[in-house]
């Protein structure tokens, strides 16, 4: 199946996130980093046309020696009154981390075609100065918001950043995290961990005592862990698995999607294989793997799924980007040398009509979705139904004729 993509190039830009304000209007972050390259970073907004051309709205520039955004989220069906808000990960100057005053969650409203600043708030307590934002998750109904650094999380209100819990710590690296409805799961290398919500009145935050006629605070708890769910077993050729994504159906939450790779086999005898990429589907019910399958032979780094839940894209590390049925996980669309680095970020549009991969290289490609594509998961369900029906009345019309003799 071929798709139309189009690449384009930003100068002096290295792309490592991304989002979507609407069907149209995608918000970039990147640069050179906190180092001093000379590569300033920023937030970009641009108009994405039909012919996947785009153009420059607004563009951001970032105080001096804070880092490039290096995660963000939109959600721009949640809250139709605060459209083009947007949560992003960004660190404060170097004098700012050494004393503790890192504003690295911040929130970003675009009106008028301009971006402002309007909100932060200081979520990583690692005391790690290499230590970053690395993943900006928003809840479906967009009133609460991750921001995960490598080792510990924090859960906030949605847009005014009031923490609704206690800090999350975990032993091993963080690499995504995902919401249903109740429940908030974290991908670590080694790990799913699976948390309970907090109540809705502890979200709301402060709540009033009737008795006294004040505000009283609600002070956050600690999240239930509910359940760990461990990385896959290994496979022939390597020592186990790493997670690196984890998404939940947008229309079903029984079902969860994770991509891992392999840790290849360390020997002085032969030279040891590179990462191999799977996907699994899980049932969250059981929290048994519904469907494995290997997508690359080498590392994934990045992963998707459409809004409309159809459809799951990846990026390897061999700089591909492809496409997979999100019911069957059969391969799609392959999109070979995307860009000379690896992709950095990759998301849908709304509509899940578009794809957009990002990458260090300072490219973006833009990646219209083929119709055949949307339609290819319907197509097998029909055809999975008319074979059991077929196999149904071939069984019947054996009974009957068994019944004859």
């Amino acid at each position: 199946m071929r798709a139309q993509h189009t690449p384009h190039f930003l100068t002096a830009f290295p792309v490592y996130s991304s989002a979507f304000l609407s069907p149209t209007q995608l918000v970039l972050g990147g640069g050179g980093g906190a180092s001093r390259t000379g590569v300033k970073n920023k937030l970009r907004v641009y108009d994405v046309g039909d012919n996947r051309s785009i153009t420059l709205v607004d563009e951001l520039e970032l105080e001096r020696g804070e880092d490039a955004p290096m995660s963000m989220a939109t959600n721009p069906e949640a809250f139709p009154l605060q459209a083009g808000t947007l949560a992003c990960g960004v660190n404060s100057p170097e004098e700012k981390l050494k004393t503790g005053e890192n504003q690295n969650c911040r929130v970003y409203a675009f009106k008028e075609q301009k971006l402002a600043l309007v909100g932060t708030h200081g979520t990583l307590i690692s005391g790690d100065l290499e230590d970053f934002q690395k993943v900006t998750v928003l809840s479906p109904d967009g009133k609460l918001v991750v921001a995960a650094g490598t080792n510990s999380l924090q859960l906030l209100s949605f847009p005014s950043l009031a923490p609704v819990a206690l800090a999350v710590k975990t032993e091993k690296e963080i690499y995504d995290v995902t919401f249903s409805q109740n429940t908030l799961v974290i991908a670590t290398t080694a790990n799913l961990l699976v948390y309970a919500l907090p109540s809705a009145e502890v979200k709301d935050s402060p709540s009033k005592n009737k008795k006294k006629g004040k505000q009283k605070a609600v002070v956050p708890s600690e999240l239930e862990l509910l359940r760990t769910v461990d990385a896959p077993a290994a496979v022939s050729g390597s020592t186990g698995s790493n997670f690196r994504a984890a998404r939940f159906h947008p229309e079903n939450t029984d079902i969860l999607y994770t991509i891992s790779n392999t840790i290849p086999a360390r020997s002085r005898a032969r030279k040891s294989t590179p990462p191999q990429a799977y996907v699994c589907k899980w049932n969250t019910k059981t929290w048994a793997a519904d469907k494995v399958r290997k997508v690359a032979d080498k590392g994934l780094t990045t992963f998707d799924i459409s809004p409309n839940g159809n459809l799951l894209a990846f990026g390897s590390s061999d700089c591909s980007v492809g496409l997979l049925d999100a019911n069957t996980l059969a391969p799609l669309v392959t999109i070979l040398k995307s860009h000379e680095f690896p992709s950095t970020t990759l998301k849908f549009n709304p509509t899940s009509r578009l794809l957009v991969s990002g990458s260090a290289d300072n490219t973006i490609r833009v990646i219209s979705v083929p119709d055949s594509a949307e339609k290819s998961s319907w197509a097998l369900v029909i055809l999975i139904l008319i074979t059991f029906l077929i196999a149904l009345l071939a069984f019947a019309a054996q009974q009957y004729a068994g019944n004859l003799l």
